[in-house]
């Protein structure tokens, strides 16, 4: 592994076993396939990956006004993974589509007569997707695994590609880029190093319950009090994030199954987990129909409840709205 300016460089060997070993406190859904566009393969010079990542992050921050480069992870024709973006902070890369997600951007341009993908390349998405998907247990399908193209550019509300999207990730990326592609080509070849049970995988049955954080910034302590030391080598916890419970002790909530890692539950706020049992249900601005449709969600798509109201269901801490009736709780 080699670091600079921030970015720690690894091969697909070395991003699994690192992986594995990161301790993120939020709770993740979903993992993103994008692709740069531009920069392309032309851009790469082999050597140069912190050169390419760094002027991402200068072109995010300066340009598009984020506070950080927008993805976690860049992938690069050579089979190499560059980290971005802190793991516990949701990234800004899909409108409407960024919480409780982790953001992977394929260095290339994966259009139709673009960039041809090397080999090491696609072995490296192709896996580095299923580690994630063990990391975070998430079943394989097209709501665990989403394209940009899934996703309406200016409103965000999901529409499976059919008006006002990009391309992203291309339209020759592994096939195509439309939910049929990606069922027929993509996911079978994640499916197979995927290490859990295909379709199976869910929550550990020790989680408690859920709670999403209502301060800008939660500290991780080593005991269940505000005089114990910060954990070492963990970030807090930003606002929004849905952390998972294990046990609590005077006020304070246990996020690790196997360490104590403890936060203050006065900043946090219950939440329910739910899956959406319709074949698309409409996201409203209030708690009721007379309010504006703002997002669209899908069968099989999951949220967190934060407050119920009259039969509608409020997501975390969002001013999004759904009717409970077509909500399922686990």
């Amino acid at each position: 592994m080699e670091s600079k300016n921030g970015f720690l460089k690894m091969t697909m060997a070395e991003f699994g076993p690192w992986l594995l070993s990161q301790r993120i406190a939020r709770t993740v859904l979903s993992v993103q396939q994008h692709h740069t566009w531009t920069p392309s393969y032309v851009h790469f010079s082999g050597n140069n990956h912190f050169e390419r990542q760094a002027a991402m992050k200068n072109y995010h921050v300066r340009n598009n006004g984020w506070q950080d480069i927008g993805q976690h992870f860049t992938t690069f024709p050579d089979g190499t993974i560059l980290t971005g973006r802190s793991l516990e902070a949701p990234p800004a890369c899909i409108k409407g589509a960024n919480r409780d997600s982790i953001c992977i951007e394929h260095l290339g341009n994966f259009d139709r007569d673009g960039d041809t993908m090397t080999n090491d390349h696609r072995e490296t998405i192709v896996k580095m997707t299923a580690a994630i998907c063990d990391k975070f247990r998430l079943p394989l399908n097209s709501f665990s695994i989403i394209y940009h193209h899934w996703f309406n550019l200016d409103t965000g509300k999901r529409n499976n590609g059919t008006g006002g999207n990009k391309s992203c990730p291309g339209t020759n990326f592994f096939g195509g880029n439309k939910v049929d592609d990606f069922n027929s080509f993509f996911l079978p070849l994640v499916a197979q190093h995927v290490q859990g049970s295909v379709g199976t995988l869910a929550p550990p049955v020790n989680i408690q319950r859920y709670v999403s954080v209502t301060a800008s910034l939660l500290n991780v302590r080593e005991a269940p009090n505000g005089t114990a030391p910060l954990v070492s080598g963990r970030e807090a916890v930003q606002l929004g994030s849905i952390l998972r419970i294990y046990d609590e002790s005077n006020g304070w909530l246990k996020i690790s199954n196997s360490q104590s890692h403890w936060v203050y539950g006065r900043y946090t706020t219950d939440v329910k987990r739910a899956t959406v049992n319709a074949n698309v249900l409409r996201v409203r601005s209030g708690p009721g129909t007379n309010f504006s449709i703002v997002d669209n969600l899908m069968k099989s798509e999951e949220v967190f409840i934060s407050e119920e109201q009259n039969g509608w269901c409020k997501i975390a801490l969002e001013e999004k709205w759904l009717s409970k009736d077509y909500l399922d709780f686990s």
